[in-house]
């Protein structure tokens, strides 16, 4: 009987779409095409590492590779091999399962290489902060450039952090940058 009850009443609400501002994303892709070109004179290959997280920075990742943000048509792509990769990028807590992974990752890749960790799991350990099963976000285990924060940050947050690796510098950055939420 509760099933039947079920079915004829919805009992959740349907989730609001996440809407990007047209003008922003525009924005974006001005500054992310002229920042690639100078800086870079070529592509910029990214080695994605998912130390133990829940896949919803994984989904918001994969995002800014479809229709509206297209990070391949700017020279950002990502690659499975990290010797071929300049940015490691690592989402999740770290968990003591994936240390060893991030870490044979990173020294695989060849010198300098930039670390952005995305996402508060890999921030600082986000809602599993103080637990024993982990490091506490990528810094715990590798030295950090870029943090970019959100449970899970949205697309044009991820590329905000990509710009800021751009922008901020040619080589590694002496300090971290925050992104701001």
């Amino acid at each position: 009987m509760v099933w039947k009850t079920l079915l004829r009443h919805c009992i959740s609400q349907p989730a609001a779409p996440r809407r990007q501002d047209p003008a922003t994303v525009a924005a974006l892709r001005q500054r992310l095409a002229a920042a690639g070109h100078e800086k870079l004179g070529r592509s910029l290959a990214i080695r994605h590492v998912a130390a133990g997280s829940c896949n919803g920075c994984e989904l918001e990742l994969r995002a800014t590779q479809n229709l509206i943000y297209d990070l391949t048509q700017y020279g950002l792509s990502f690659t499975p091999s990290p010797r071929h990769a300049d940015v490691l990028l690592i989402t999740g807590v770290a968990g003591g399962n994936m240390i060893a992974a991030a870490r044979q990752a990173r020294e695989a890749m060849a010198d300098p290489v930039l670390v952005l960790a995305m996402g508060d799991c890999a921030v600082d350990g986000g809602v599993f902060k103080g637990s024993p099963a982990i490091a506490g976000g990528a810094e715990a285990i590798m030295p950090v450039d870029l943090f970019v924060p959100g449970c899970p940050p949205a697309p044009a947050q991820i590329i905000e952090g990509l710009l800021a690796l751009l922008e901020v510098n040619d080589i590694l950055p002496a300090r971290p940058v925050r992104v701001p939420r």
